[in-house]
């Protein structure tokens, strides 16, 4: 286990939670196993992340897959192991040998549903379009909100002449990742402490805290959730300076 082709197979149907749909969806043979996964996934309470193919030394299946509040464990990756190979083995989507990874999307994970991009928001991203926005398939920058069916970024290398933000339709992306830093890897890591401690106190390993405790973690969860966005976050700063730039640039602006 580890952290890490023409028409497409639609995306699961729209609810919430498990099955919220995917908006970044693979094609061709790695959508025929996504049909395959994702009932399994969602019956077991995962949701399907991501499915490559890899032809080198021998056909390796890689699924990402997580719980909805986006944790993976081992023990979850082996159960839906377990469970999956013997579908995959009767449906046989794929007509050779190959090797089943299950896995987490790890920390630098792909983005493919709408909560993903609200989830991370602040933090920093590589995207692909499908469809060029203004020319270009490339964007990195920060993650600045959703609204409608568009994601903003804010890029961290336009120029002082460029408008900084960059509002992308979801539907047009091909693909969007996480780039690694000091920030999410922090983050991953109360992630991976808040689930651990779950785990460990519903398996009856650690006692479960008293009723007045439970309610003031909930309460403090609840406040981290509902926490206005940052103001003056990196991402903020690189398009005031970049608008600095420009105006001093042209004094004519903002006449």
């Amino acid at each position: 286990m580890t952290d890490n082709d023409e028409s497409s197979i639609p995306a699961e149907p729209v609810t919430d939670g498990v099955a919220e749909p995917r908006l970044v969806v693979e094609p061709g043979l790695a959508a025929r196993v996504a049909a395959v996964a994702v009932p399994v996934l969602e019956g077991m309470g995962y949701r399907l992340v991501r499915i490559r193919i890899s032809g080198e030394a021998g056909c390796t299946v890689q699924i990402m897959a997580e719980r909805p509040d986006g944790t993976m464990q081992i023990d979850d990756c082996e159960a839906i192991s377990r469970a999956l190979s013997p579908v995959m083995d009767i449906s046989d989507p794929i007509e050779r040998a190959y090797r089943l990874e299950i896995s987490s999307p790890g920390i630098d994970r792909p983005l493919v549903r709408q909560s993903d991009f609200e989830r991370y928001a602040g933090h920093l991203v590589k995207v692909e379009m499908k469809v060029p926005h203004d020319g270009r398939k490339r964007f990195r920058g920060f993650l600045d909100g959703v609204e409608g069916n568009r994601v903003r970024i804010v890029r961290d290398d336009a120029h002082a002449d460029q408008d900084a933000k960059v509002d992308l339709i979801m539907a047009d992306i091909a693909e969007a990742r996480l780039v690694l830093t000091d920030a999410l890897i922090a983050e991953s890591m109360r992630r991976g402490k808040d689930a651990e401690r779950d785990f460990l106190e519903s398996s009856g390993v650690v006692a479960a805290p008293p009723l007045h405790a439970k309610k003031a973690r909930a309460s403090r969860d609840l406040a981290k959730s509902n926490k206005p966005k940052p103001k003056h976050t990196k991402a903020h700063r690189l398009a005031a300076n970049q608008k600095k730039r420009a105006a001093a640039s042209d004094p004519h602006e903002g006449d």
